[in-house]
């Protein structure tokens, strides 16, 4: 059990005795992000294991805790008691079972998000972000921004965690996707913080974050898609200036837009560049998934060895 947390003193006592009713042959792992309340102390004594990261964010905790701990089932879930325990083995099983390398506790498809979550914009920015996943990696998950997920020791080993904050959730998706893990999504009833309890989550700051994140892993993950579409953007632009520039050219023999002429050329220039640099970065990641690939066939052979 992973339960990264910042100032949840009121909910984690709760959530460490949940799940250590649920599954008690786990070790549960609390790790404390700079709080300025008693959260350390609390978890400390319902028997959590407490460790704590001096580096401010969710995704930077969660990197940490991957290089710490060696598990064959990692189990990540928030410590503001959002998440049901009594799902935590259901989740855990495909991937015990060597049937799933990533479960995704989804919130969405049975509605309970919706009905608990009263910001609307929450719900508009998770259904926006699948969209992209859907539309560029052509996977349709139901839930992209749970926070409730089960990895296997593989999975965890191999996935570089870049993000520092409240993108993680759509990195690690995106990352399941991109290389071909076998994923596995679980309904399970969201309910809402407990009174008192506070979001550390900011709509519209964390979701630009988010949307600049699935641009840089876009670009990273299907470079020639993504430069093909900015090479398709400036070529457009280009015949539209230029256009008018040949029509002229083909009725009277002369050019009497120059500046027009050459910012068309300029714009078709651009786009064949962008074609190119598509091209050259496409032969680089793959082959860097191929360097990927080797690396999860070690790890697969160590496990086995230990194993």
């Amino acid at each position: 059990m992973l339960i990264p947390c910042y100032n949840e003193a009121i909910t984690i006592g709760k959530v460490v005795d949940d799940f250590h009713r649920v599954l008690p042959d786990a070790a549960i792992y609390v790790y404390d992000n700079n709080s300025s309340d008693d959260t350390a102390r609390i978890a400390r004594e319902h028997g959590a294991t407490v460790r704590f990261e001096p580096r401010q964010g969710k995704g930077v905790t969660v990197r940490q805790m991957l290089r710490d701990i060696d598990a064959d089932c990692y189990l990540l879930v928030d410590g503001d008691d959002t998440y049901p325990a009594e799902a935590a083995p259901a989740l855990v099983a495909p991937v015990l079972a060597d049937e799933a390398d990533m479960t995704v506790g989804d919130r969405l498809s049975n509605g309970s998000y919706a009905h608990e979550n009263g910001r609307a914009f929450h719900g508009f920015g998770n259904d926006l972000v699948r969209w992209l996943i859907r539309a560029i990696y052509g996977y349709a998950f139901h839930d992209v921004m749970s926070g409730y997920r089960a990895f296997s020791r593989v999975f965890a080993r191999t996935f570089p965690v870049v993000s520092r904050g409240f993108q993680l959730e759509c990195e690690v998706s995106i990352h399941a996707v991109d290389m071909g893990w076998r994923i596995a999504e679980v309904p399970i009833a969201y309910r809402d913080r407990p009174e008192g309890s506070s979001s550390k989550l900011s709509t519209v700051s964390d979701g630009l974050r988010v949307l600049m994140a699935i641009g840089a892993l876009f670009k990273d993950c299907r470079p020639f898609k993504f430069f093909a579409l900015v090479a398709s953007v400036f070529l457009l632009f280009g015949l539209a200036v230029g256009m008018p520039v040949v029509a002229e050219f083909s009725a009277t023999g002369f050019v009497s837009k120059l500046p027009s002429a050459v910012l068309a050329v300029g714009l078709v220039f651009c786009g064949a560049l962008s074609l190119c640099t598509g091209l050259i970065l496409d032969t680089v990641a793959k082959n860097r998934r191929k360097q990927w690939e080797l690396e999860v066939y070690r790890i697969e052979d160590e496990a086995r060895r230990s194993g």
